[in-house]
C-alpha cells in the first residue's frame, strides 16, 4: 500500500500510530490525554484513533524532547497542524514537497523530515498489511504469512526474543528477511489479544533447540 491517498482518508490505532511514528503506544496515548496534537487530527471510530499524517507531530514531539522546550515543541505542532489543515487534500507525496520552515525568532524547523519518514513508515505498514491474511479455512483464521500456513505473530516473537535471523529462516523455509522484518511491524501494530499462546511448530519447520529449563521450586 503506498501512501497516494489524501492524509485525512485514513486513521490508525494507537498501536498502527506508535509504529509510524516510532514512538511506545503509551506515547501516543500521552499526546491524545495532554492535548498535545490538535483533536481535528483525532477520531473516536472504533476506539481511538489517530489521523496518518497526525504521526509526524508525534515523533516531533518525542524526537526533539532533548532539543526544544515543550513550549517550543508545541509552538511548531501548531503551526505544521494549520499548514496540514489548509493542504488536507493533498497526498503524503504531495506534502513532502511543500515548505515545512517553521520560523518564531530564532527558532527555525524543517519539519519536511518528519514528513519524509512518516511516508516511508507508512508505506512499510502497509507492505505488511499486504504480507498477512487472516482465512478462517487456515489455522482457525489467525493472521499468517500469505501463501504459508505461518503464524505472523510466532514468527515477531521469536525475532523479538532475540532469535538470529538465520536460525528463524531455517525454521520457516518459506520466508526470507524480509518477510521476517515485515511480520514483526505487522505484529507490533496488530498486537494479540488476552495471554500469549504457545507456538506450535509446523510440519515444515526445524526445531531450533529442545532445551529444557527446569521449573524454580516455590520457596519453603
Amino acid at each position: 500500500m503506498k501512501c497516494t491517498m489524501a492524509y485525512y482518508e485514513e486513521t490508525l490505532k494507537p498501536a498502527e500510530a506508535a509504529v509510524v511514528a516510532g514512538v511506545a503506544v503509551r506515547d501516543v496515548h500521552r499526546v491524545i490525554d495532554e492535548r498535545i496534537i490538535p483533536e481535528n487530527f483525532l477520531a473516536a471510530e472504533d476506539g481511538r484513533r489517530v489521523w496518518a499524517a497526525a504521526c509526524s507531530l508525534i515523533s516531533f514531539y518525542f524526537s526533539a524532547a532533548t532539543r526544544l522546550t515543550a513550549d517550543e515543541r508545541s509552538f511548531v505542532i501548531h503551526v505544521v497542524g494549520e499548514r496540514l489543515e489548509n493542504w488536507r487534500s493533498l497526498s503524503f507525496a504531495e506534502l513532502v514537497l511543500k515548505d515545512w520552515i517553521v520560523r518564531d525568532e530564532f527558532l527555525v524547523i524543517d519539519f519536511t523530515p518528519f514528513f519524509k519518514t512518516t511516508k516511508d513508515s507508512m508505506d512499510r505498514l502497509g507492505a505488511a498489511r499486504d504480507l498477512v491474511v487472516s482465512d478462517p479455512d487456515i489455522l482457525s483464521g489467525t493472521p499468517v504469512i500469505r501463501g504459508t500456513r505461518v503464524p505472523v505473530h510466532d514468527v515477531a516473537a521469536s525475532l523479538t526474543a532475540g532469535i538470529p535471523m538465520k536460525r528463524i529462516l531455517d525454521a520457516y523455509p518459506a520466508l526470507d528477511s524480509e518477510k521476517v522484518e515485515l511480520a514483526r511491524i505487522f505484529a507490533k501494530a496488530n498486537p494479540p489479544r488476552g495471554r500469549p499462546r504457545i507456538a506450535e511448530i509446523p510440519n515444515s519447520a526445524t526445531m531450533i533447540t529442545d532445551r529444557e529449563v527446569p521449573r524454580r521450586r516455590k520457596k519453603e
